[in-house]
């Protein structure tokens, strides 16, 4: 199992330029990126938005991104991995938590550009970045305890916003984001509620026939509804494997299965060894 070690999972990168000079790219870690100060464009994921100083960006392992410079800018980077939120971290809610990472981590960003709606919500932030940047900086008595409850703090203040704004939106047409998009996106944030993502549900929330929006998700995935919730559900069983200390039992309850054996059953189909299997080849390696 990973052993929790701050140095290894969260890094502060502080940088200004007048030139943006690297291609476009993406990672296999978190970023939450503070416009100290500056204006120019960031583009995410194709979508092209304007960014001006106090604006804060959250960068997920599948976004490609970069920046075009029009004014002098500092930035500065929050890098880390899920390690972060290891279970050795303690956590008030570590179920409701890990579904929130889950999201981020499973999942490009639903709405690109700055992630912050509400400006209270900004100045909040903006504070608690200044306390991790001390706490890194200085490495005091219970530092790395500090900086993972916070960055945690910041993370669930963006979901938020993230969240709402998503709302007040779901029934408009997403720039860069087609009904495929939208359909996918509710499948993953709801993909823990199995009526939810049921074929009868997504019809009536997409205004489609059952028979349609199973046709139209084929076409447009080469899998079915069903295919695409239960690969996305071993996906998520895999992270939680690998990265918390829960049960076989605890992991099929999170994940809507009736019991344990029910997700041995499928997990087998996919990776060719029981959960058990899987948590103890990890040990090994």
């Amino acid at each position: 199992m990973n052993r929790y070690t701050l140095h290894e999972t969260f890094v502060v990168h502080q940088y200004e330029t007048d030139e943006w000079e690297a291609e476009p790219h993406n990672h296999n870690y978190f970023e939450i990126i503070f416009i100290e100060q500056g204006k120019g464009y960031h583009t995410i994921n194709g979508v092209r938005f304007p960014y001006q100083e106090n604006n804060i960006f959250l960068m997920a392992p599948e976004d490609t991104h970069h920046f075009e410079i029009e004014k002098h800018s500092k930035f500065t980077y929050f890098k880390f991995t899920e390690l972060l939120f290891s279970s050795k971290v303690n956590l008030p809610d570590r179920k409701y938590w890990l579904q929130r990472i889950e999201q981020l981590l499973h999942h490009p960003n639903i709405i690109p550009g700055d992630v912050i709606s509400h400006e209270e919500d900004r100045t909040i932030i903006w504070d608690i970045h200044k306390v991790v940047l001390d706490e890194f900086k200085n490495e005091k008595v219970y530092y790395q305890e500090i900086i993972s409850n916070a960055i945690s703090t910041i993370l669930s203040i963006i979901m938020r916003n993230i969240s709402e704004k998503y709302k007040s939106n779901q029934n408009e047409v997403f720039v860069g984001h087609s009904k495929i998009d939208q359909i996918l996106s509710h499948i993953r944030q709801n993909v823990y509620d199995n009526d939810l993502t049921k074929i009868n549900f997504l019809a009536n929330k997409f205004g489609m026939s059952q028979s349609s929006i199973s046709t139209y998700f084929k076409r447009k995935t080469g899998e079915s509804i069903h295919q695409y919730v239960t690969k996305y559900k071993m996906k998520l069983v895999e992270y939680r494997l690998q990265h918390t200390e829960f049960t076989i039992a605890e992991i099929a309850y999170q994940m809507g299965y009736t019991d344990e054996s029910h997700l041995t059953k499928t997990f087998k189909k996919y990776y060719s060894m029981s959960p058990k299997q899987y948590r103890k080849e990890l040990i090994v390696e």
